[in-house]
C-alpha cells in the first residue's frame, strides 16, 4: 500500500468569462490529494492520511477519492476546507491559497501514528503541508522516522513561493528531507527556487550532489525529464499530447505513476531501486510521462487509468 500525506483543497479554476467577469469551476485538488487519486486510478492500494473537512466542499473531496478507491484513513474534521484560486495563462496555472486553521492542517505526531496503515510499504509526502506550522513539523518527523525504519519514502516539494514567508527556513527543511528520501521528484521550477544562485544545469548538479535519494527525478514540462540513480543519468523527451488543455495536476500524475510502477515491479526497499537497470528506469519514466501527457489533455487534474496509459506504451 502507498500511504500519502499532505494538503487537500478545492481549486477554483478560471474556466471562462461571463459578462466580462471571470467564471470559476470547482475541482478537488492539492498535490498529495492528486497523487492519491492518480495512484488509485491505476490500481494501487492507496491510503490518504490527511483529514478532510465535513463541510460540503469536504464531501466533494472525500467523495472523489472514495470513487477512485482511496482509503481515507485520515478521516474527517469539522474545520473548513482549504481553498485555492487558480488562474490560467496559456494553460499554465498560477495560484492563490487560503488555508489557515483548515481541516487539512489538523495533523500532529499522535494523529499520524494513529492513521498510518500497518501494511503501508511506501510513504509519500509533499507540497503545502511542509511549509510551516506544527503540521509541517509532524509530517517531516514522520517522514524521517519512516526512512530510518528502512521503509520506502517519496518526496515531492511542489514549491508554492507565494505561500512561503520564511524562504530560507523552508529551503532548509526540504534539503534536510532530501537526506531521508528514497525517491525525490522536483519540477524545474522547484529546482530553481530551491537553488536560486544557480542556472538550471548547475542547479541539477548541485541537487544531485545534495540528494541522498536512490532516484532523483527533475521534470522539465515540455522539455522532458532528467533523472539520476547511482551512476546512471537518464534524459527522456516529454510524451506528446493529443490536444493540450492545461498542466494542472500533470506533475502529480507523473509522481503517482512512478510510485505505482515501483510497487508493480516489486520495489519495496531502497536496495530494490539501486538494483534497477537503466532500461527499467527509462520504462518507469516513460510510463509516468505518458500519464502526465494524458492528464494535460483535460481541464484540471483528471488522471488516466492504467488501461489508458498502457495502450500508448509501445
Amino acid at each position: 500500500m502507498i500511504a500519502i500525506g499532505g494538503e487537500n483543497l478545492i481549486d477554483f479554476v478560471n474556466s471562462s468569462a461571463q459578462g466580462g467577469l471571470p467564471a470559476y469551476t470547482a475541482y478537488p485538488g492539492g498535490s498529495p490529494y492528486n497523487v492519491a487519486m492518480a495512484a488509485a486510478l491505476q490500481g494501487a492500494a492507496t491510503a490518504y492520511l490527511t483529514p478532510i473537512s465535513t463541510d460540503r466542499l469536504g464531501d466533494l473531496l472525500a467523495g472523489r477519492l472514495e470513487e477512485c478507491g482511496v482509503h481515507l484513513t485520515g478521516g474527517r474534521s469539522d474545520k473548513p476546507t482549504s481553498l485555492a484560486v487558480v488562474s490560467l495563462q496559456d494553460g499554465i496555472p498560477s495560484y492563490g491559497f487560503y488555508r489557515n486553521d483548515t481541516a487539512e492542517r489538523q495533523v500532529s505526531a499522535r494523529f499520524l501514528e494513529a492513521v498510518m496503515p500497518k501494511d503501508a510499504i511506501l510513504f509519500h509526502v509533499g507540497s503545502l503541508g511542509l511549509i510551516e506550522g506544527g503540521d509541517a513539523a509532524a509530517w517531516e518527523d514522520k517522514f524521517v522516522a519512516w526512512h530510518r525504519s528502512g521503509r520506502l519514502t517519496s518526496l515531492d516539494p511542489n514549491v508554492r513561493p507565494s505561500l512561503i514567508s520564511d524562504a530560507d527556513g523552508y529551503r532548509r527543511r526540504i534539503r534536510s528531507m532530501m537526506g531521508s528520501a528514497d525517491i525525490l521528484k522536483l519540477s524545474d521550477e522547484d529546482l530553481l527556487w530551491l537553488y536560486p544562485e544557480h542556472d538550471f544545469e548547475a542547479a541539477c548538479l548541485t541537487c544531485f550532489a545534495d540528494s541522498k535519494a536512490a532516484l532523483t527525478v527533475i521534470t522539465k514540462g515540455a522539455d522532458g525529464v532528467v533523472a539520476k540513480s547511482g551512476a546512471q543519468t537518464i534524459s527522456l523527451p516529454a510524451f506528446p499530447t493529443g490536444k493540450f488543455v492545461d498542466t494542472v495536476g500533470a506533475g502529480d500524475t507523473f509522481m503517482a505513476s512512478l510510485l505505482v510502477w515501483m510497487l508493480e515491479q516489486g520495489v519495496t526497499h531502497r536496495k530494490d531501486i539501486d538494483n534497477l537497470t537503466q532500461n527499467q528506469l527509462e520504462n518507469a519514466l516513460k510510463r509516468a510521462a505518458i500519464a502526465a501527457a494524458l492528464n494535460c489533455e483535460k481541464q484540471g487534474c483528471q488522471p488516466p487509468g492504467a488501461r489508458d496509459i498502457d495502450r500508448l506504451i509501445a
